[in-house]
């Protein structure tokens, strides 16, 4: 035997025993994951958690409480058009993050169904649980950012490739290939690319693997999931070129960098490191990353050895290709740019833990269940201690900004209006998205204006500068009145910007 004869599933995957079982069986076991991810984010998310600075910028492109923030280079439009249903027409963050949560126990689902007929369902039901169970899996579920609906469609555009190799006659899986490629590129391009690059070497370079509805489909999906991406940079940004080049800037340079230590030090807690300095986490804390590569090597050998190359080997080697630019193309890391990574490797580590509880015989069985349970009971609780310091540190956080947002209204900033500031110290984009403000920047990553252009606009309207309390404000800013407001935060208020303090 060779491994080649086993590169693609064979042709028909329906089991024995009829229709109803191959529509029905195992379902509910993949929708119990689903439902209690749902519930777990209702839970240890708080649903009134208000918006982090990314999502203010991705929500603020559709809502009406605010004017759109800037939308820098490497943003995509695809998680505007998510929150929309609800953004559009509501301001209340407990809907949307209800209505997230709902979304992404959805987007589990689908996600796993995928895989129906590729891997054993006790597999995928691990595997989904095993990924679910993480803690930024968790508090990114209810959140309006893009990286774990990359990672829902990464699961559903490998195996909807797997299905399509096994069965070319099925215009389905083609169909799901193209509207999950799609999906991704609509949220995150690059990802989007980086995730199907072994599908498309696999459709180019392996002849049994060849089939051009599948290579039409895949690349038909990334561009249309990419067409408003292209075009905005054109009538935007300059250019495609110019965009990319914009992006790499705005992510302090693409080019070879060493990340490993840096999403080790994030694992701790840290939505973004960046710079990212200090001590590393607990060694607990840290010690699934280092668990993961070497449980999806012994799944690969496993699916080997059991005549499963195909579906093992390929969510494998798109999990390895995801992370390689978090890993080693960025000097910076942030715990959510691995989700997709973490995603795909899900089912080779499922596929080896269940191994390791099956194939021990005698008396040696009985030790490895005991350690295997003890291990995954440990990480749960590591997972669940450190998701609550995650949201205790972000509601502070939060907190904070409508607070200040509140003293601007005190001091008669109110829409419409503009604040500017500091990012490092009193960040303005999401403190405007608070006080329902326009936001601007005249240097950085958010640069959009100004100083000259600020100065005109508070002829207009109310305009404040942000400062760290008793910090400097700028140059046009310094015979402006300051206020102190709140947590930290002063402000400087353009002549005839307020009316004073609410009586």
């Amino acid at each position: 035997m060779t491994g080649t004869r086993y590169m693609v599933p064979p042709r028909s995957t329906r089991p024995p025993g009829g229709a109803a079982r191959w529509k029905w069986g195992g379902e509910p076991w993949l929708a119990a994951v689903a439902v209690v991810f749902t519930a777990a984010q209702l839970v240890l998310v708080r649903p009134a958690l208000g918006l982090g600075w990314d999502e203010t910028v991705y929500v603020s492109q559709v809502s009406g409480h605010a004017p759109a923030a800037f939308f820098s280079a490497p943003r995509a439009r695809g998680v505007p058009l998510l929150v929309a249903p609800i953004a559009s027409w509501s301001s209340s963050t407990t809907l949307l993050r209800v209505y997230l949560a709902l979304l992404s126990g959805l987007g589990m689902y689908l996600a796993l169904r995928a895989w129906r007929g590729l891997l054993p369902v006790r597999v995928l039901a691990l595997g989904g649980a095993l990924f679910a169970s993480l803690w930024v899996t968790l508090f990114y579920g209810p959140q309006a950012m893009p990286n774990l609906w990359v990672a829902f469609a990464a699961l559903v555009a490998v195996g909807c490739f797997l299905r399509a190799q096994a069965d070319r006659t099925r215009p389905g899986p083609v169909w799901g290939l193209a509207a999950s490629a799609a999906v991704m590129a609509l949220m995150r391009p690059t990802d989007a690319v980086w995730v199907t690059l072994p599908l498309l070497v696999a459709l180019v370079a392996l002849p049994r693997w060849r089939h051009g509805r599948l290579l039409l489909a895949l690349a038909g999906g990334l561009a249309a999931g990419a067409v408003e991406w292209v075009v905005e940079a054109y009538a935007d940004f300059g250019g495609l070129a110019q965009r990319l080049s914009d992006g790499s800037r705005i992510e302090g340079g693409l080019g070879a960098n060493n990340a490993i230590g840096d999403q080790l030090r994030s694992l701790g807690g840290r939505t973004l490191c960046r710079p990212c300095t200090g001590a590393m986490p607990h060694p607990a804390v840290m010690l699934w990353w280092f668990a993961l590569p070497v449980l999806a090597a012994l799944g690969l050998v496993v699916a080997l050895r059991a005549h499963r190359a195909a579906s093992t080997a390929l969510p494998f080697a798109c999990g390895v290709s995801a992370a390689v630019p978090y890993l080693f193309l960025i000097g910076y890391a942030a715990p959510r740019f691995l989700l997709p990574a973490y995603a795909l490797l899900s089912l080779p580590v499922a596929g080896a833990l269940l191994y390791l509880v099956t194939a021990p015989r005698g008396r040696l069985r009985p030790v490895v269940v005991a350690a295997v349970t003890i291990g995954l009971l440990g990480h749960l609780a590591i997972q669940a201690i450190v998701l609550g310091h995650v949201v205790d540190r972000t509601t502070a956080n939060h907190e904070r900004w409508a607070r200040v947002a509140d003293g601007l209204h005190r001091h008669g900033v109110r829409p419409p209006c503009l604040i500017t500031g500091n990012p490092a110290s009193a960040p303005a984009i999401p403190i405007a998205f608070y006080a329902g403000c326009a936001s601007a920047d005249t240097g950085g990553h958010n640069e959009n204006t100004t100083a000259a252009a600020l100065v005109r606009t508070a002829r207009a309207q109310p305009v404040a500068v942000l400062t760290a309390e008793g910090g400097r404000p700028p140059a046009y800013a310094r015979d402006w009145h300051p206020v102190h407001l709140a947590a930290g935060v002063d402000a400087y208020l353009a002549p005839g910007s307020g009316k004073g303090p609410a009586g």
